[in-house]
């Protein structure tokens, strides 16, 4: 379970690394209709640090409650993005955030539950 768990999160902390990063050097034009540049840019720093949070507190051994917390910020962020793209009707882009929240509420769930790190 531990390595399922290690698996999934440096999955997404790459996933979300890439997109926040992506979501911080758009230029203004590409921004999503709905959405000024600030929440954008926003939303890619809450997704940098939720990359981060996924896997370095229990890589240096610091606070590794910390990859839960993470884990379920993520997928709130995820909750939302998914409200998002019901309220638009893209459909695909709903499917793929709900099964990025149910990666996310897998890494919670496991790092809170069955499979925390050892203090």
């Amino acid at each position: 379970m531990d390595i399922a768990l290690w698996i999934i999160a440096a999955l997404l902390a790459v996933l979300f690394l890439a997109s926040g990063a992506a979501k911080l050097f758009v230029p203004g034009k590409a921004v999503v209709e709905g959405f000024s540049v600030g929440a954008v840019k926003a939303i890619g720093v809450l997704e940098v640090l939720a990359a981060a949070g996924l896997v370095l507190p229990a890589v240096l051994g610091i606070a590794p409650v910390l990859v839960a917390l993470a884990a379920v910020g993520l997928a709130l962020l995820m909750a939302g993005a998914m409200v998002f793209h019901l309220r638009r009707h893209e459909s695909r882009q709903a499917v793929v955030t709900l099964s990025l929240l149910a990666l996310a509420a897998f890494v919670a769930w496991g790092r809170f539950g069955p499979a925390p790190f050892a203090a």
